[in-house]
């Protein structure tokens, strides 16, 4: 049988196996951070923790070393056996027939089971109790073995191999602990910057609005998404996978260090190639993709049934709307979607028959031209007011009016059936053109509290009231720019600048500025769901 090396410490969990440093295969154990730990007893060996992609937690326990540290999920975890005052236990390691790593390892004084090798005699003096060396994330503990080992519980049957238990899901309790602990602290966590790749700021910049979006931050943090994962999807998992390990890493992390995504980017670029590589790429179109993504694998509909190609033209609008959204949940229903997925209706009337034919579709955002003036300043509620303004088809645009039975001139509008949870505005501030792409910088003057949308509403609503809670900016030109993010923390509700790996705090009085592309709002409250 191939040699493990193995280990056991008082609490700890089976995690996945594991390649430690020393080469050698060996069985992932955890002690959770808010469980303080114990003396080691003799004849333990190693525990490493698990190094899942993206990251690993936990601690790193020695035999004779008898040190305990912790390490942040963002660092490589070396196996303590691999010193050299420990070689001793490689050549053990090797030498030993470990048909059962877990159960044979949690030998020893109160397990009820035979000690896998002799006892090493315990060293003189008193126990010491571990204590932290500073209260921060990376806490490091020194512990030696007691004069007489603890009696230990019976673990051979809590800590036998459970295959019904991710690990993902014992993370997800480690960084539960952290949260509910910072929650009495005066550390923010959220605070954690992005490392540039090279020109990968435009991802940045997203993934910082969407770590900020409070529900889906605890979509991820609690590993709620681990019950609607579809294997059916393209990517099989591995998309909302690596964002969730992120997000863990962004709210777990310090305050003052930075994590890579080179993971989650090199998901993203299986998903979508167009992602491949160091170019420059459109925030907007990254967050569409991305969404899309996410949504995909986390669908509840595993079997998509065939499109409906019944009319629903003969229903009153609002019946027709709710048929509409109804065969869209059929195919598209997930938490992603739950969030951030909106309904608009498109009204075409004709000019010469009078009849009005409606639409409804589902929209992930919505892009608003900016109006040009000559006076005054542009506010969000006038680029509103001009996407939903009454526009006229006529030439090479006519449509065919399905009474006329030909192209007439028609009239169309859009107008809000559904408000989604999540809102988000994306300011057309480049336009194609035939020689080159040009860039509006007109500042556009937005409101960060009680945006009332209900004028834009296709039907009355009592309130559709939403708040503002990050932005995406691009500063510069099209030739050469910049991503940035300004995001509200949903934990203490400050603001920051999010420049790639510099995070600072900023005053809300600073987030408007001409550099804003992309706005985040949220309902105010559930009750304006319409």
């Amino acid at each position: 049988m191939e040699p493990r090396c193995t280990g056991l410490a008082p609490g700890v969990l089976p995690l996945h196996p594991l390649r430690c440093r020393c080469r050698v295969p060996c069985a992932g154990l955890l002690v959770p951070r808010a469980q303080p730990p114990l003396a080691v007893p003799p004849g333990s060996r190693l525990a490493c923790t698990t190094r899942v992609r993206g990251g690993g937690v936990g601690w790193a326990v020695t035999e004779r070393g008898c040190r305990l540290s912790s390490h942040l999920m963002s660092e490589p975890l070396r196996c303590r056996q691999f010193q050299s005052r420990h070689r001793h236990l490689h050549a053990r390691t090797r030498r030993a027939r470990v048909p059962d790593p877990v159960s044979r390892d949690l030998a020893g004084p109160g397990t009820g089971l035979p000690p896998r090798y002799p006892p090493a005699p315990p060293p003189a003096g008193p126990p010491l109790v571990a204590v932290p060396a500073r209260a921060t994330m990376r806490d490091s503990y020194t512990v030696t073995l007691p004069e007489e080992p603890p009696a230990l519980p019976d673990l051979h049957k809590d800590l036998r191999p459970r295959t019904s238990m991710p690990g993902s899901l014992l993370v997800s309790t480690f960084v539960g602990l952290v949260l509910n602990k910072t929650k009495s602290s005066k550390v923010v966590q959220g605070l954690t910057g992005l490392r540039n790749l090279g020109n990968t700021c435009f991802m940045n910049s997203i993934l910082q609005c969407l770590s900020n979006t409070k529900e889906l931050r605890d979509y991820c943090l609690q590993n709620q998404y681990l019950r609607d994962l579809n294997n059916n999807s393209r990517m099989r998992t591995a998309l909302i996978s690596e964002f969730a390990k992120l997000m863990q890493l962004l709210w777990t992390s310090s305050p003052n260090e930075s994590v890579s995504p080179s993971e989650f980017k090199t998901q993203i670029q299986r998903y979508a190639p167009r992602f491949v590589g160091y170019n420059q790429q459109d925030a907007q179109e990254f967050l569409r993709f991305l969404l899309d993504g996410l949504h995909s694998e986390v669908n509840r509909v595993l079997v998509r049934p065939r499109a409906s190609t019944d009319t629903l033209d003969h229903l009153p609008d609002d019946e027709k709307s709710r048929q509409m959204w109804r065969r869209y949940q059929e195919r598209e229903d997930s938490r992603i979607s739950d969030l951030f997925v909106g309904q608009l209706k498109s009204s075409l009337t004709c000019s010469e028959c009078g009849y009005c034919s409606t639409a409804f579709d589902p929209f992930w955002d919505l892009s608003l031209p900016i109006p040009k003036k000559s006076y005054g300043e542009v506010t969000l509620m006038d680029c509103l007011r001009l996407f939903t303004k009454e526009d006229v088809l006529d030439g090479d645009e006519k449509p065919t009016c399905c009474r006329c039975k030909a192209r007439t001139r028609c009239t169309k509008k859009f107008s809000i059936q559904k408000f989604p949870k999540i809102l988000v505005l994306h300011l057309k501030r480049f336009s194609e053109a035939r020689i080159r792409t040009s860039k509006l910088t007109t500042f556009v003057n937005f409101q960060l509290k009680d945006l009332d949308l209900r004028e834009f509403a296709s039907q009355s609503c009592n309130h559709a009231v939403y708040n503002l809670y990050a932005i995406s900016n691009h500063s510069g030109t099209t030739m050469g720019g910049h991503y940035t993010a300004y995001c509200k923390s949903p934990i203490s509700s400050e603001w920051h600048s999010f420049n790639d790996s510099r995070v600072t705090p900023m005053s809300s009085s600073h987030v408007r500025s001409s550099d804003a592309y992309l706005l985040f709002y949220e309902l105010a409250s559930p009750s304006s769901r319409m």
